[in-house]
């Protein structure tokens, strides 16, 4: 029986991951200590499964992984201090967390005598830098170089300990990929995201307006089921070890004003969209290569955006708003 490992598995894409993972009949351990993660009905019914053990606990400190199996043959390691307020509050965190987080975890890991994949979990923060400092290829391709912006500003935290934590694994002589997610989005995700936000700014209205931030940048948006999908293609895949991969969609692009409108527009409601001024380093566009990704794997996205943001927009209904 194969087995993982799934730091974070509280959090959206982690607890996604694992619903995918005991499909294929997988032993699964999740670890999480719930900074961001929900301890929710849906996760504890993923936990009440007897293929899943939880364990919680911090992995920026070493001694948890003493309390750790060494059976795993593959780690998901989606954990690290992230969302605005907390790179914004507390940068030092960021950085210093998730960097003593990958340096904990790689050693333990290198003492593992099954483990075929570490999957790291990256981000498309680590293009920002270039975007704002340099001009950058659209579609953004894996290869682009990858610039520090100005370190002065709390907001590079994350994107910088992002960029020193690839770094480290590909001098770290595991067997491992790096994946770069793109605006991921669907059920259970929170709502520190642009579509849940404005999902719930529709529900919450109460007038014939909404307000819409950043309403001309764009985004290119992949369902959570897709992404689920390319992660476990990529992480079974002996080709893909020692590589770095965009998760996401190519395609479509969408402005924020019209994703705001299609929302609207699965709501029912009549609303007028009220444009304003865009979010502090916010960057005015973000769409990746999938190219190289689809070279590796034989998967392309099954959800188109219309019945993503459908489901997403009713899971959000029931769960907050009837």
């Amino acid at each position: 029986m194969n087995k993982c490992l799934i730091t974070g598995g509280a959090g959206f894409i982690g607890y996604h991951l694992a619903k995918h993972l005991l499909e294929f009949g997988y032993d699964i351990d999740l670890v999480d200590n719930f900074q961001r993660g929900k301890e929710d009905q849906y996760f504890q019914e993923l936990i009440n499964n007897n293929h899943i053990t939880f364990i919680k606990a911090d992995l920026s400190s070493s001694d948890i992984y003493e309390n750790l199996d060494n059976d795993y043959q593959y780690i998901f390691h989606l954990a690290s201090i992230v969302g605005v307020k907390h790179v914004v509050d507390r940068p030092l965190d960021v950085i210093i967390d998730n960097i003593d987080m990958i340096k904990n975890i790689i050693f333990w890991a290198k003492d593992l005598p099954g483990l075929n994949k570490f999957i790291f979990t990256s981000t498309s923060e680590v293009y920002a830098g270039t975007l704002t400092e340099f001009s950058i290829e659209f579609p953004t391709p894996e290869s682009t170089p990858l610039t520090v912006s100005d370190m002065t500003n709390p907001r590079s935290s994350y994107m910088i300990s992002k960029i020193a934590s690839e770094a480290i694994f590909h001098n770290s002589s595991l067997p491992f990929i790096i994946i770069r997610p793109h605006n991921i989005y669907g059920p259970r995700m929170g709502f520190s995201h642009v579509i849940p936000e404005l999902i719930k700014k529709i529900m919450k209205s109460g007038t014939q307006f909404i307000e819409v931030l950043s309403p001309e940048h764009k985004r290119s948006f992949c369902f959570i089921e897709d992404a689920v999908n390319m992660i476990s293609e990529l992480s079974f895949s002996d080709e893909a070890n020692f590589k770095t991969f965009n998760i996401g969609n190519q395609s479509p692009e969408i402005t924020i004003k019209d994703l705001a409108q299609k929302l609207i527009d699965i709501s029912g409601y009549d609303l007028d969209i009220i444009p304003m001024d865009p979010t502090s380093g916010s960057p005015e566009r973000r769409c990746p290569d999938m190219s190289f990704t689809q070279n590796y794997i034989d998967y392309k996205s099954r959800v188109d955006l219309d019945d993503g943001l459908l489901k997403t927009f009713e899971w959000y209904k029931n769960e907050y708003f009837l």
